[in-house]
C-alpha cells in the first residue's frame, strides 16, 4: 500500500500517479459517482462529460474514469483534452447531468487527479439531454458540488457500494471534438451584452485594442489551443509562448512570481516585445495570473479585483431594486476586493474557501433576488456567472482587456488605481501586501487543536473580528490587518496567509501567529 496522499474532498479526488492513483483508483472512484448520480437522476441513465487538462500520463487516467462512468450505466461524452471552465460550459449547452475533469490543477507532473461538476438544472424534469442548445440560451448552472454533495460522493467512493452493469445494457462512448468555439463565444457574447457597447461588437467598439499585443503561457496544456483561438478572432495580437499542448510543463505549472521568472519566463518576454500584459494558466486552466508591461508579475489577487472594476466601470445607473452590487470570495481574497468594492459602492460577502463554497454563496444570494457581479477567489480564480459558475481564465482575460480599452490605462497604472484604494498614511503603508505560508499535516483533522486554541486567544479581543466558517479568519479593521489559517482542501498541509498595509506589519502578525501555532 502506497503512503503517498489520495486527498479527497470538495475539489474531487488528488493523488500521486502510480502511486496513490492508479487506474483501479479512477475506475472505483468515477464508479462511485456513476452508481451516486444513477440515484440522483432517477430512472434515465445520466449523461456525464469527461475531459481532461492534457499533461503527460493523463490518458491512462482519463480512460479508467471513463470506463468506471461507462460500466456504471452513465452515457459518456468525450471530450478530450479542454479547459475545466470549457467542459463547465458545454455541460450546461449539451444539457448533461454531470462532468468529470482528469486534473490535478496547479499541482506538479507527477499528480493528477478527478473534479466533479454537476447540472442539478435537469435533473427534476424530464428534459432530452442529448440535446444541444444554442450559446445563447444555455441555462448556466454546471459547477463544482457543494460541501455535503462532495462528502456524499466520497462516502460513495469509501464504502465501494457500486452498481456494475450488465454489458448488454452498457452504451459505448461518444466525442464532441468542438468545444472551444462555443466557450469562446459564449465569452464574446456575454462582454458584449455586460461590457461592450449597446450595439453589441465587444471587440470593435474599443479601437485601443486594436493596437494591444498579449502574450500567453499556457503550459503546454488545456489552454494551450483554446486561447489562441480567442485570440484569431479578436483585434488583438497573441503569441502563445508554451501553446503545445504536449502536456509536458516547460516550468513548475503553478503560475506564480517564481515560476514565470527566468530567462525567456513570461516576466522576460512580455517587455522583451514590447507586449501589454502576459496572462498565465494553470494546467486546466481555470486559473489566471498577470503580469504587466513592464514584466512585472502583479500577483493573482489582483486578477479577481480588475475583474470586478471591468464590470463595474462598464454599468451605469445601478439596480436600486435588487441592493447593492455584491462581490463573492472566500475567505483567503485579499482585502483589496473590499477597497474596490467600497470604490464602486458594492459590497463583498465571503464564504469558506473553494470554488463551490463560494458558487453556492453566489447562488444563494441571487435566489434572494441580489444583484450578484461577480465571484471568485484570490488564487486567479474568476466566476462570471455570464459565462459559467466555473472559475474561468477566459473570461478573466476578456474582463481585463476591457478594462484597459476603456480606461485607457496600462496595467501597472491600474494596479496603482487599486492600491490608492487602500490605506496611504505612513504608518500604514500605501498597497497591499500578503504572506501565505504552509507547513504539513499528517490529516486535515490535524489542523482543528490549532484552530480552537487561535480563536480561544482572538474572540473577543478589542478590534478584532473572528470568522470560523473555514479554519480561522481574523480581521483587524481598523489596522487594515488579516490572517487566515485553515487546512487545504488539495494538499496534505496547513495554509497561513497574513495581508497588511506594509511588509513590516505583515511579517509581525504573522510570527505573532506563528508563535500562538507552535504553542497550540
Amino acid at each position: 500500500m502506497s503512503e503517498s496522499p489520495l486527498i479527497l474532498g470538495v475539489s474531487g479526488l488528488r493523488g500521486i500517479v502510480g502511486e496513490s492513483l492508479t487506474p483501479e483508483v479512477a475506475v472505483r472512484y468515477a464508479a462511485a459517482f456513476g452508481t451516486w448520480i444513477q440515484e440522483k437522476t432517477g430512472e434515465r441513465q445520466p449523461l456525464v462529460l469527461v475531459g481532461r487538462d492534457g499533461r503527460l500520463g493523463g490518458e491512462s487516467t482519463y480512460t479508467a474514469a471513463i470506463s468506471g462512468l461507462l460500466a456504471t450505466g452513465c452515457r459518456v461524452r468525450r471530450l478530450g483534452i479542454a479547459m475545466t471552465p470549457t467542459v463547465g460550459m458545454q455541460c450546461d449547452l449539451a444539457k448533461a447531468d454531470a462532468a468529470l475533469i482528469v486534473t490535478a490543477s496547479h499541482n506538479p507532473q507527477e499528480w493528477n487527479g478527478i473534479k466533479i461538476l454537476i447540472r442539478k438544472a435537469g435533473w427534476s424534469v424530464n428534459e432530452e439531454s442529448d440535446a444541444r442548445g444554442s450559446v445563447e440560451d444555455s441555462v448556466c448552472d454546471a459547477c463544482a458540488p457543494d460541501a455535503a454533495t462532495a462528502q456524499e460522493i466520497v462516502d460513495r467512493f469509501t464504502c465501494g457500494t457500486i452498481d456494475w452493469w450488465n454489458g448488454k445494457d452498457i452504451r459505448d462512448s461518444s466525442v464532441d471534438d468542438d468545444v472551444e468555439h462555443p466557450h469562446c463565444l459564449k465569452v464574446l457574447n456575454a462582454c458584449d451584452h455586460v461590457v461592450g457597447a449597446p450595439s453589441g461588437q465587444y471587440w470593435n467598439h474599443f479601437e485601443s485594442l486594436r493596437s494591444m499585443s498579449v502574450v500567453l503561457d499556457s503550459v503546454n496544456c488545456s489552454g494551450s489551443y483554446i486561447t489562441q483561438l480567442f485570440f484569431d478572432d479578436t483585434p488583438c495580437k497573441a503569441v502563445n509562448l508554451h501553446g503545445e499542448q504536449s502536456g509536458r510543463f516547460p516550468h513548475t505549472p503553478e503560475p506564480t512570481k517564481e515560476n514565470l521568472s527566468g530567462e525567456g519566463g513570461l516576466c522576460d518576454v512580455v517587455p522583451g516585445i514590447k507586449a501589454d500584459v502576459g496572462f498565465a494558466q494553470d494546467p486546466d486552466a481555470d486559473r489566471l495570473a498577470i503580469v504587466d508591461e513592464r514584466g512585472e508579475y502583479i500577483g493573482e489577487e489582483y486578477t479577481l479585483v480588475l475583474c470586478a472594476m471591468a464590470l463595474m466601470e462598464a454599468r451605469g445607473v445601478q439596480d436600486s431594486k435588487k441592493g447593492k452590487p455584491v462581490f463573492v470570495v472566500n475567505l483567503s481574497t485579499s482585502r483589496m476586493i473590499d477597497d474596490v468594492a467600497a470604490h464602486y459602492g458594492a459590497e463583498v460577502v465571503r464564504s469558506a474557501v473553494g470554488e463551490a463554497n463560494v458558487v453556492e454563496q453566489m447562488k444563494v444570494l441571487e435566489a434572494q433576488g441580489r444583484d450578484v457581479v461577480l465571484g471568485g477567489e484570490g488564487n486567479g480564480g474568476v466566476i462570471w456567472a455570464e459565462v459559467t459558475y466555473v472559475r474561468d481564465s477566459l473570461s478573466g482575460m476578456a474582463l481585463v482587456l476591457s478594462l484597459m480599452a476603456r480606461t485607457g490605462k496600462s496595467v501597472s497604472e491600474l494596479v496603482e488605481m487599486v492600491n490608492s484604494f487602500g490605506p496611504t498614511d505612513e504608518v500604514k503603508g500605501n498597497g497591499y501586501t500578503i504572506l501565505k505560508a504552509k507547513s504539513d499535516l499528517a490529516s486535515k483533522a490535524d489542523a482543528v487543536p490549532v484552530v480552537k486554541h487561535l480563536d480561544w486567544i482572538y474572540s473577543g479581543q478589542a478590534g478584532c473580528r473572528v470568522d470560523l466558517q473555514d479554519g480561522i479568519r481574523i480581521d483587524w479593521d481598523e489596522r487594515g490587518v488579516w490572517a487566515h489559517v485553515r487546512a487545504s482542501n488539495t494538499e496534505p498541509i496547513m495554509r497561513v496567509i497574513v495581508e497588511a498595509p506594509s511588509k513590516a506589519e505583515a511579517e509581525r502578525v504573522a510570527a505573532e501567529i506563528d508563535g500562538h501555532i507552535l504553542g497550540a
